[in-house]
């Protein structure tokens, strides 16, 4: 039996126990309020350490079987352990994540090898686990604060999906990162904040449905540049299977992303690519960082 931690940290951190890439545990959720989705984004990177630690520790002492691995999923660019950048989490940039966990989590008595894994390549991992498909490209946009793009299986890269430039408008500024004409620019939660400082995101898209012009006219810019950007990804990697998730993903009209995709995509040997929403699932994300962490142990 194979027993592994796994932590995911988006807007939210939420730690499971895994055994035989199955949860086997009630889940650990910070903050509970599941509407809370600011309460990460100024609370200092050690005490979120020491939050992982002691979620982890609660678990790991829950079973009978030691922990073989842990685990952690993170928003931005991650290296060999290191949070190398982390638009959406800046206090995480440069931070030695795993090295930082695995002390903190020795000084509970717990010693297990820390992998730590983008957050949206994850929830790619744990798709392809539960549809038996390890073995087949697995690729995610997850909708939320931020845009991430998940891919499986994992290939080196940088894979940061939510900063491709998808318009060369130069008043597009409103990316975390400060990138002009990023995808997340647009689809990001912050982003629309800033973008409608009358409307909360929500209400951009009721008032769309509701008629309102200006409103309409960004959700088609919304869908727009989320199918370029699916669209350059098919012209690099070739057609397949794309899933949609995240804490936004409710926003997401697939036949209007459908619409606009089939005006990107021509060629024909690309066109056989299809379109999945899945709701938001922390249990999947959970599932993808155990997978990510008990695959590494065997390299």
């Amino acid at each position: 039996m194979t027993t592994a931690i796994g932590v995911v940290i988006t807007e939210h951190i939420v730690t499971g126990r895994l055994e035989n890439q199955r949860l086997v545990s009630e889940l650990l959720r910070y903050p509970s309020d599941i509407d809370q989705v600011d309460a990460l984004t100024a609370m200092p990177a050690r005490e979120m350490v020491e939050i992982l630690a002691e979620q982890i520790a609660t678990l790991a002492g829950d079973g009978n079987a030691p922990v073989d691995a842990i685990g952690v999923a993170v928003p931005g660019i991650i290296r060999r352990g290191v949070v190398e950048d982390s638009p959406n989490l800046t206090q995480l940039k440069g931070m030695r994540m795993a090295e930082e966990l695995t002390k903190a989590l020795a000084t509970r008595g717990i010693v297990a090898p820390v992998h730590v894994a983008n957050d949206a390549d994850a929830i790619a991992a744990g798709v392809a686990a539960t549809r038996g498909q390890l073995d087949k490209l697995t690729r995610v946009w997850t909708i939320g604060n931020g845009i991430g793009y998940g891919r499986w299986p994992y290939v080196e890269g940088v894979w940061e999906g939510g900063h491709i430039t998808v318009t060369l408008d130069p008043k597009e500024r409103f990316c975390g990162c400060g990138g002009v004409g990023h995808l997340e620019g647009i689809m990001g939660y912050r982003a629309m904040r800033m973008r409608f400082l009358d409307l909360e995101p929500e209400e951009i898209f009721a008032h769309a449905k509701q008629g309102d012009a200006r409103c309409r006219e960004f959700v088609d810019l919304w869908h727009r540049a989320l199918a370029a950007a699916t669209a350059s990804f098919i012209h690099l990697a070739g057609p397949g299977r794309f899933y949609f998730t995240g804490h936004n993903v409710g926003f997401l009209e697939l036949s209007l992303l459908r619409s606009q995709l089939e005006t990107m995509v021509k060629m024909s040997p690309l066109q056989s690519y299809s379109l999945e929403i899945l709701p938001p699932d922390d249990e999947t994300a959970l599932l993808g960082a155990g997978v990510a962490a008990l695959g590494a142990l065997a390299q």
